[in-house]
């Protein structure tokens, strides 16, 4: 087993979740402390309270990955006499680092809004606010036939080639290879100073930019050439569509009120606030995690019937009432889903990178609202 530092670590996560995909001004990143050094265990938080700092400590994590970010505002001072002061000294005194990964997270593939969805159990799911076009790029690379499929291999495996549904798409023609290799080469085939020809075959495939250097790894890792001839081009083709929230379809119809206890049962909760007709049919599902007041609109835009959604105020519930569209709000802390959510794509994978880490979720409960 490696060990690596929180730099790594960090370089993972955001190959799931990516700075680019938060909206602007969101203050995602680095909040306290240094990545440059080892990292063994990390801590999966969806808030950075003292007690979950306190909760760090006891683990002895080096770590902590949280949804909702530490510093919201700017800091005009650090008073240790308060408990956000507290939160500070703590994690610098055990040299504790925090990073945030906020609305990047609900929009990442496999994120917040994902993991909603999947425990709500919907079905046919798509996004419900577009915020973000994956850009595709087209990889064309030429290789001896007898190493074709090896590269092929690979490159669909590092996630070059897919197309909607369907993975390791690729393209090959067979054709000719010249080369001359240079003073000091070393060539595979043939030898220096002498003008080479070998039977190729030329491989396309496309892959989403976010991929870029690992695809670019793989092909060069598994190629047999010292020098790989290669292209890569820009591509006008639509990419994936990424965005906050989902709507999907349940496997069956339910009516509002065994709706709401569907979703106490699968998100964990211990009581839901429910806007409309008990008795209304469910079956198109849009939610949202967090805060989702100024997009019930699109939710009944796109049909739905019900939108689950945290926050919600008085008058947007008086607004969702006139158009028809029932609401569920569970809470803004139901994007909890995220900690062990994370947690396993990380752990993950590490486990195939051989890295020694531990990724905890947080067990507490960080919710400030309770119901008597």
């Amino acid at each position: 087993m490696k060990t690596v530092n929180g730099h790594k670590i960090i370089e993972m996560f955001e190959q799931f979740s990516p700075k680019h995909y938060a909206m602007e001004g969101d203050p995602i990143g680095l909040h306290v402390g240094q990545l440059n050094k080892p990292v063994t265990k990390v801590l999966i938080a969806l808030d950075v309270l003292e007690e979950v700092v306190d909760e760090a400590i006891e683990h002895g994590v080096e770590l902590i990955i949280a949804h909702h970010p530490l510093i919201y505002r700017p800091l005009k001072r650090i008073d240790t006499n308060t408990a956000g002061g507290r939160i500070i000294e703590k994690l610098i005194k055990h040299d504790i680092a925090v990073y945030a990964a906020h609305t990047n997270l609900d929009v990442a593939k496999g994120g917040v809004n994902d993991l909603l969805a999947e425990a709500l159990q919907l079905q046919d799911t798509e996004v419900l606010i577009p915020t973000y076009e994956t850009a595709l790029k087209k990889l064309v690379v030429y290789v001896p036939k007898t190493d074709e499929q090896k590269v092929r291999e690979a490159l669909g495996k590092a996630g070059a080639g897919a197309i909607g549904n369907y993975s390791n798409c690729s393209f090959s023609g067979e054709g000719t290879g010249r080369f001359l290799p240079g003073e000091g080469s070393e060539p595979v085939i043939g030898s220096e100073g002498r003008l080479e020809e070998v039977a190729e075959m030329r491989i396309e495939t496309i892959f989403p930019e976010n991929i870029e250097k690992k695809v670019v790894a793989a092909m060069i890792k598994a190629h047999p050439y010292e020098e790989v001839a290669h292209d890569i081009y820009k591509l006008e083709n639509k990419g994936e569509s990424l965005g906050l929230g989902k709507i999907g379809v349940l496997a069956e119809e339910m009516t509002l009120e065994q709706f709401s206890e569907h979703v106490k049962r699968t998100l964990d909760v211990e009581k839901v606030r429910v806007v409309g007709d008990l008795q209304s049919p469910i079956k198109k599902v849009a939610v949202l995690g967090g805060d989702g007041n100024k997009y019930f609109t699109t939710a009944k835009f796109k049909g739905a019937d019900v939108y689950v959604t945290g926050d919600m105020y008085y008058h947007t519930a008086h607004d969702a009432m006139m158009i028809g569209l029932n609401i569920v709000d569970p809470g803004h802390n139901v994007e909890k889903v995220m900690k062990k959510g994370v947690a396993r794509f990380l752990e993950k994978t590490c486990r195939e990178k051989n890295f020694d880490v531990e990724f905890i979720p947080s067990r507490l409960n960080t919710d400030p609202f309770r119901f008597i």
